[in-house]
Parts: C-alpha cells; structure tokens; sequence
C-alpha cells in the first residue's frame, strides 16, 4: 500500500534516458580553443601588468633606502646627544656599533648586532663628515641602483634629508 502511494506521488518524474547521460558527458571540459583563448588572454595580461610592477619594485627600493637613512639619521643625532658631535668620518658608522678611542661618554651600542645596516642593493650606506651640502652637518647615501655617484631614475643617488 506504501509503496502504491509513493508511485502515484511520483510518478510525473521520470528516470533520466541513457542518453542524457552520454550528451553531459560531452558537454564537460573546455575545447582546444575555449583553452588557447584564455591562455593568449592570460598572456596579454601579464606582458602588460609584469613591466609596471617591476617598475614598482625598483621603486620600492628606494623608499626602503630613504627610509632606512632616515633611520640611521634619528641614531645619529643620539649619538649626538650622548657624545656632543656626530661620529667623523674616519670612524664613520661603525661608532653606532663599538665605541670609538677617546669617547667616554659614548653609550652603544646603538645599532643592534655587529653589522652595519646596508642599503637595499646590499652595499653599506656612506657617511661623510663635515657635508658638502650647504645645511647639512653630515652626509648619509645610498648610490642608488648602479651602485656609482649621480644617476638617475633607480640608479640616482639618496641622501639625507
């Protein structure tokens, strides 16, 4: 008797034709060109999108070395205020990590570690006292990119603010 009223509730619906099945089963999956047509349109993005997030990148790494100059400058004028001057150039940056002949009042070290900060390139920063900048006591580069004096775009040369 159940099952008599399960066949007439039920009865509009029919089981699916063998049929049926083979026609999804060739419409899944992509052809040879749905896949060319999204590849050539991957490509297209990427040789538009890839030159202007290099150019970002080097962008990038002049903020980073702006920034950590600006950095190595707040360390200095601790320095400066422990010592009463800024370090010369002949001790340069290392008077941040070990303490420079006749300082007694030197308080480091003031960089942590025993390395000197370098500049996104991988080389040291420069230092230079007095500067050859008009208001400016001391000098702190990077030379950019190439790595030599002057030079534009990446390879220019970030100083000191």
């Amino acid at each position: 008797m159940f099952e008599c009223h399960v066949q007439q509730r039920f009865r509009h619906i029919r089981p699916p034709s063998p049929h049926a099945s083979t026609a999804r089963h060739r419409q899944a999956g992509f052809t040879l060109l749905e896949l060319l047509v999204v590849l050539g349109i991957l490509g297209l993005l990427i040789g538009l999108v890839a030159p202007a997030a290099l150019r970002q990148f080097g962008g990038a790494k002049q903020k980073i070395a702006q920034q950590s100059i600006e950095r190595i400058v707040g360390i200095l004028d601790i320095y400066k205020l422990d010592i009463g001057h800024y370090p010369t150039t002949d001790q340069g940056l290392q008077a941040l990590i070990s303490r420079p002949a006749n300082e007694p009042r030197w308080n480091g070290p003031y960089i942590k570690g025993d390395a000197l900060p370098e500049d996104p390139w991988g080389r040291p920063f420069l230092y230079r006292v007095p500067s050859q900048r008009a208001n400016h006591a001391f000098d702190l580069y990077s030379l950019g990119a190439d790595g030599q004096t002057g030079g534009s775009g990446e390879d220019a040369d970030i100083y000191n603010k």
